[in-house]
């Protein structure tokens, strides 16, 4: 896992956005840019950033790209944050 890459990408409130979307399933850029108020370019940068952290994926289909959650990643982080539960009761 690429932890840095990983937390970059969540930092960014946008891209939270755009993960939020894809749970409800694949979408073309060109979808998920109506949800928002800024240019195509600026979406496609939001989308390589997700991609290069490894929480989205794409695939061609015709004209389009289609991209969606990976949620692999999503539940390696999830995994790593909660082995922090608990503390260490060694410490007592």
């Amino acid at each position: 896992m690429g932890v840095q890459k990983t937390f970059k990408a969540l930092s960014d409130s946008t891209r939270r956005e755009i993960l939020e979307l894809l749970k409800k399933g694949a979408a073309s850029a060109g979808d998920i840019a109506s949800h928002f108020n800024m240019t195509a370019a600026t979406i496609s940068h939001h989308l390589a950033v997700l991609k290069d952290a490894e929480l989205i994926s794409d695939e061609k289909r015709g004209k389009f790209i289609y991209y969606e959650l990976n949620t692999s990643v999503i539940d390696e982080i999830v995994r790593w944050m909660a082995s922090f539960q608990g503390g260490n009761n060694d410490a007592k």
